[in-house]
């Protein structure tokens, strides 16, 4: 798989092939291999637990575990979201995104935020023809907390041309925030949990 240059995907965006909006300003966020994604107003946080555990092999009762451990809450632009040393949170990006059938994307973090200890994007693989905004797991490894507000670039979008096209059947069907873990629907996850045997 080949990476798309900055010219390539401007070229894919002109033409429609390729669908990333909103652009707030492309000539900053299009940059030599990668497109800057921006953070969104929207989060999952996760509770302090009221449950012991989370046991994904318990498909049926996984949901109403995962909701008594995380909320989904919406600030408005311009308010300061804080993460606090080691905790985890879901966003999402700004951008909608519509992948084509024989381009694939991977997220990775920004490395100013990275030099801040806040790790973007822990589950980095985009599908194929994907349509949504791009969930992302938010990671605070430093030692202070650090503020974050909508609308900073705060990951970067690495596209690769596939080598044959490929629809998109991903249980994340057109996402337009973060999207809570859907782990309890893999098919055999029942087989390998304590109650199975």
């Amino acid at each position: 798989m080949a990476i798309l240059t900055g010219d390539h995907i401007r070229r894919r965006l002109e033409s429609g092939d390729l669908v990333i909006t909103p652009l707030l300003d492309p000539a900053s966020q299009i940059g030599e291999a990668a497109v800057d994604l921006r953070l969104g107003n929207e989060f999952i946080c996760m509770r302090r637990p009221n449950v012991g555990e989370v046991d994904p092999s318990r498909g049926a009762h996984l949901r109403a575990e995962i909701e008594k451990y995380q909320e989904r809450i919406r600030i408005r632009y311009h308010q300061r979201f804080t993460l606090h040393p080691r905790q985890f949170v879901l966003g999402a990006s700004l951008e909608y995104v519509r992948l084509p059938n024989n381009v694939a994307g991977q997220v990775i973090g920004r490395s100013s935020w990275g030099r801040l200890g806040l790790i973007i994007a822990t589950a980095t693989a985009v599908a194929p023809s994907f349509k949504g905004c791009i969930t992302l797991e938010l990671v605070n490894l430093g030692e202070v907390p650090i503020v974050v507000y909508p609308g900073f670039r705060i990951a970067q979008l690495v596209l690769q041309e596939a080598t044959g096209p490929v629809e998109y059947s991903g249980r994340y069907q057109c996402p337009t925030g973060p999207q809570f873990s859907r782990v309890g629907e893999d098919a055999d996850i029942g087989r390998w949990g304590a109650d199975s045997g």
